[in-house]
């Protein structure tokens, strides 16, 4: 099971939890191409550890165990999954 970054994420991009990455799942990073124009970041469930130091690293509270994404944001476990996928 991987983690998952939600709606909290949109325009915040706060990068915290891309520092504290073990294996740099989590994309794009500042110094990517296309951070400016992200509106989220995302996490790479077949990359992911299920470290869990993004979500503690997390200052908006956007990331989530798979199974613990609240309801009213289901639509992002397929949303980072997809990010993955293009």
């Amino acid at each position: 099971m991987a983690y998952v970054i939600s709606e909290p994420c949109i325009g915040t991009k706060d990068a915290s939890c891309t520092e504290v990455c073990p294996v740099d799942c989590i994309h794009p990073t500042p110094d990517e191409p296309g951070f400016d124009t992200a509106e989220q970041l995302f996490i790479d469930p077949d990359e992911c550890i299920d470290c869990d130091a993004c979500v503690e690293a997390c200052p908006v509270d956007a990331i989530f165990a798979e199974d613990q994404v609240p309801d009213e944001w289901r639509s992002f476990i397929e949303r980072n999954a997809a990010h993955y996928r293009t």
